[in-house]
């Protein structure tokens, strides 16, 4: 038997399938024109609009099915869809629309991917064909101030967005912005401040997510780092700062984004904790969650992926420059050799493997074949390249409108 999910309130946030739920028309009387006084006649819906979630262990076809969905369509519908998306993928709960006609066949499907895309299916000019194709879902876009401190309450970023109503997403987005100048994990003192200038995203009012960071100032120990959203002429966007030199350096200031703490330093002399003899600390420890991700501190190209004495799961990439990083004890590789990464890639999991007392990140980089302090090494980094001189007038015009959004009097006002 037909089951019929008429469902009162569903709603994509979208113009969904134009007015597929009720479709009317009208006809002229004899003896009259559209000037006269015609009487309308309302011609009954020939289709219905079936709104549901994807239960558990359906799959598309079986949906269609439960609806009476013709074979012809039904096959020709999920033959598009497979064109474009693997339904094996259509994660329960997620919401979908069909619409139906009364005699079994089929104008639209859609299906909700996650909160950013959408699966559209449509019939193709009145045939049995149909047109499969992934849309971005719109939404409304407004631009919020924000401002936070660090506070021995909230010692670190989340804990200081939290406190002001924010969500994680923005802490990363702000952390990914100055790792080249502020290591989030060992750098941030009570006292320290921020404001910024950011999208909101929003889907039938709700949240549905960050758009960009247009403007950013963060205060370290009195020290203030501003960045400014800039697109340059037939370029990507990047962040630049007061000067209109670019922020992204060579190497991220730390594998992990935020959250850890340094809980050994690089050094000539160390007691080793399990070992229990004195020898070199030939890199970086950062206490972490297991299962953190660790990201390549800068593009290049993995050299190894596999088990070392005492390093357990081992991770190292090859850079320019005559750079080599590693990254020790992971729980789980993400990468293996001869792969090429970007600047931020994932190459592994924390983890305790090897010679390790607890989960945490082992971090280390070698020059020329020669291991040497990554925090100092991060910290003598060049700046990256700067808006190109024809622009800079454009960008000083940005740079100047971003800066007043910037000012404590105009963030809170904003809120």
């Amino acid at each position: 038997m037909l089951r019929r999910h008429l469902l009162a309130g569903f709603v994509f946030g979208i113009a969904l399938m134009g007015a597929a739920a009720c479709r009317a028309g009208t006809e002229a009387l004899p003896g009259t024109t559209a000037e006269s006084d015609a009487t309308d006649i309302h011609l009954p819906s020939d289709s219905e609009l079936i709104a549901g979630s994807v239960p558990q262990g359906r799959t598309l076809g079986a949906l269609l099915t439960d609806y009476d969905v013709v074979e012809a369509d039904r096959i020709a519908l999920v033959s598009a869809v497979e064109e474009v998306f693997d339904v094996r993928r259509m994660r329960v709960g997620q919401p979908y629309a069909v619409d139906r006609l009364f005699d079994g066949r089929v104008r639209s499907f859609e299906y909700e991917i996650d909160g950013d895309r959408r699966l559209l299916v449509q019939q193709a000019d009145e045939t049995s064909e149909f047109l499969a194709s992934i849309e971005s879902i719109p939404k409304e876009v407004s631009v919020d101030a924000v401002e936070g401190h660090i506070s021995r309450q909230t010692p670190s970023l989340t804990q200081a967005l939290d406190a002001v109503g924010e969500r994680i997403d923005l802490a990363l987005q702000m952390a990914d912005i100055f790792s080249g100048e502020l290591d989030f994990s060992s750098e941030l003192q009570p006292g320290d401040e921020f404001r910024l200038v950011v999208e909101r995203l929003t889907r039938n009012g709700e949240f549905a997510g960050y758009g960009a960071i247009l403007g950013a100032e963060f205060v370290a120990s009195g020290r203030p780092l501003r960045a400014y959203r800039y697109t340059p002429e037939g370029g990507k966007a990047g962040y630049y700062d007061e000067d209109g030199r670019s922020l992204k350096r060579f190497f991220l200031k730390s594998p992990l984004k935020f959250e850890p703490r340094i809980t050994s330093r690089f050094t000539s002399s160390r007691r080793h904790p399990i070992l229990g003899y004195t020898r070199a600390h030939n890199g970086v420890d950062y206490s972490a969650p297991p299962g953190a991700p660790v990201a390549s501190v800068a593009p290049g190209t993995v050299t190894l992926a596999g088990w070392t004495n005492g390093g357990g799961r081992t991770v190292r990439v090859r850079h320019n420059n005559g750079y080599e990083s590693e990254y020790l004890h992971l729980s789980a590789i993400a990468v293996r050799p001869g792969q090429h990464v970007s600047q931020g890639d994932l190459v592994g999991k924390v983890g305790s493997t090897g010679l390790a007392t607890g989960p945490h990140l082992h971090y280390g980089l070698r020059r020329n074949g020669r291991f040497v302090n990554p925090v100092i090494e991060h910290r003598n980094m060049p700046p990256g390249d700067p808006v190109p001189g024809v622009e800079l007038a454009a960008f000083i015009l940005e740079r100047s409108r971003l800066f007043g959004l910037l000012q404590p009097d105009a963030v809170r006002a904003a809120n």
